[in-house]
């Protein structure tokens, strides 16, 4: 990865606690099934596979595929074997988000400085040795068993990581809808958690708090959430952090935690330049959205004022609109992605705007508690 590999964002002024950090490396999932999981997400989600783990490469317990689609690389990580780490996490959570491990210039000094301000150590500063260098990795914990990995590459040019061989099926037909880069991640945690995490990343990682959502903001007349979103300084870390609150019904965030069984990654959002391509070939490639109600689109354009896009192909995709003082945003969630309500992910398009899409909480919400009661879980 080079440096025209960063993604584009606004670069606020570094302060001095905070921890330089690029972007987003890769999201590594623990999965039941490596190979199968790398087939859905390369037939559904358009990802190309690049790299692999195994057996065959020399790694005797853990297999492992890289899947890539412009600056986003997945990890998905299974076990070869029926017992460890790796088999106990998939058991208890389901398939889930293990590591969003970021790109850091010095992974030492990253490791140093969040550990001496408290952060939970995982994996002390390793080097790995390959064909194109050397790679420095360091781990610190986060929200149940979730880790940050701070990759450091610049004496690096081979393959993703040391132990990894290409992995290149040429005749596959894939259907990328140009997902650009990884948006934002967010974070589900125990009721009267949520200023924790959010303390944890300010005086651990240097973040600060973009936005804040009340339950006011985000609910129905059955559920609600809290939610504070952190963002490192340049703007290229976003990680929104949500906890329950009390309603007549369990609201999305707790059906998340009774299913996971902890606190955890709830869902990825991709960002791209064109939502409208994205979400209309993702459905062609078998992907499930969210199903958002036609009367959602009646007074939309009084709502959020011109836009581009033609209101009726946006109906037709369920895509939601909002805006903020700098522009307008389209968005779309996809189902969990498992058979547990756990995961899933979001696409994003931002025309200016920066926020989250406050506008369609309730939308949203609707949808969310519609699959809720499907499941019998509202």
């Amino acid at each position: 990865m080079t440096r025209s590999d960063i993604q584009t964002q606004p670069k606020p002024s570094t302060t001095e606690v905070d921890i330089p950090i690029h972007g987003t490396d890769y999201v590594e999932l623990y999965v039941g099934n490596a190979k199968q999981a790398m087939h859905y997400f390369c037939s559904g989600f358009g990802f190309k596979p690049v790299a692999f783990k195994g057996p065959e490469t020399g790694s005797r317990d853990v297999a492992s595929y890289v899947v890539q689609q412009d600056k986003i690389r997945i990890v998905l990580t299974s076990t070869v074997q029926p017992e460890g780490e790796i088999a106990d996490h998939v058991f208890t959570h389901g398939d889930g988000v293990k590591d969003v491990a970021f790109w850091v210039d010095d992974a030492a000094s990253a490791f140093e400085a969040t550990v001496g301000r408290g952060a939970r150590p995982i994996q002390e500063p390793t080097e790995e040795y390959g064909d194109g260098g050397r790679i420095i990795k360091a781990s610190v914990g986060s929200y149940g068993e979730t880790v940050h990995t701070f990759v450091q590459r610049n004496e690096y040019e081979g393959l993703f990581l040391p132990g990894y061989e290409p992995y290149n099926l040429e005749e596959w037909e894939i259907n990328p809808p140009d997902l650009e880069y990884v948006d934002h991640i967010v974070g589900n945690v125990e009721d009267n958690k949520m200023n924790d995490w959010v303390e944890y990343y300010e005086s651990c990682f240097g973040f600060h708090v973009m936005q804040t959502f009340e339950e006011d903001d985000v609910s129905t007349q059955y559920s609600s959430l809290r939610s504070k979103v952190m963002r490192n300084s340049n703007g290229r870390i976003k990680l929104p952090i949500n906890e329950p609150a009390k309603g007549l019904k369990k609201s999305q965030i707790q059906e998340y935690i009774d299913y996971y069984k902890s606190p955890g990654v709830q869902h990825i959002a991709l960002h791209t330049h064109d939502i409208i391509t994205a979400v209309d070939r993702l459905r062609r490639n078998g992907i499930e959205f969210l199903e958002v109600p036609d009367s959602y689109y009646d007074k939309l354009l009084d709502r959020v004022g011109d836009i581009d896009e033609d209101l009726k192909i946006l109906k037709q995709l369920h895509i939601l609109v909002d805006r903020d003082e700098n522009g307008y945003l389209l968005q779309l969630f996809t189902k969990p992605v498992e058979d547990r309500p756990t995961l899933f992910f979001e696409v994003i398009q931002r025309k200016g705007s920066e926020s989250f899409g406050k506008g369609n909480f309730k939308a949203l919400f609707e949808a969310i508690e519609y699959e809720q009661k499907k499941r019998g879980n509202l």
